[in-house]
């Protein structure tokens, strides 16, 4: 059996925290718990990231919305989706992944505005994407009735596997794919 080298204390003590959390955990957080400077911290994480990337594990540490966390390597997840599939992304509609894709590349946005975009009222949709937490309100429209404005959430970008907004395919990129899977 192969030895690896063996990660620093600090790395240690990182992959701890990252391991006993549920969310991902951003920068400011792991120095505040682990009581480590912010350049210690990157320096644990870069480690990590090393260790886990050039060595056979079955997990690596993923970054969604600035923040870390452990997830299967890619190469795993067809074995693993039967089973630790995520159910709730089988059964969004196609009218709430329209509403949602809306929401993505044109917040923030009013329901009005995405209304406007579908051509159907869309106020059941944005009720289940809030009650999912996939969308929530950021503000409010200064313009007549001060309508909520909405955006995309963490849990947006962590179940849709995506490490920021910016992750989003380009607009042109899927046009362009679907106009040739028309051809």
């Amino acid at each position: 059996m192969k030895t690896n080298e063996e990660l620093s204390s600090a790395a240690r003590l990182i992959e701890s925290i990252l391991y006993l959390e549920n969310e991902p955990v951003d920068i400011v957080q792991l120095a505040r718990y682990s009581q480590m400077n912010r350049d210690k911290v990157e320096q644990a994480l870069a480690e990590l990231r090393y260790h886990y990337t050039e060595t056979n594990h079955g997990v690596e540490i993923a970054e969604f919305a600035g923040g870390f966390h452990f997830m299967p390597k890619e190469e795993l997840w067809p074995e693993l989706k039967d089973h630790y599939g995520r159910k709730i992304d089988r059964r969004i509609s196609r009218s709430a992944m329209e509403t949602l894709s809306i929401i993505a590349y044109s917040q923030p946005i009013t329901r009005k505005e995405v209304d406007n975009i579908r051509g159907v009222s869309s106020d059941n949709v944005i009720r289940l994407l809030l009650d999912r937490e996939y969308i929530q309100v950021v503000g409010r429209k200064d313009v007549l009735g001060r309508p909520f404005i909405y955006g995309t959430t963490r849990k947006f970008l962590q179940d849709f596997n995506l490490k920021s907004i910016s992750a989003l395919p380009r607009l042109e990129d899927i046009d362009k794919e679907r106009f040739e899977d028309e051809n």
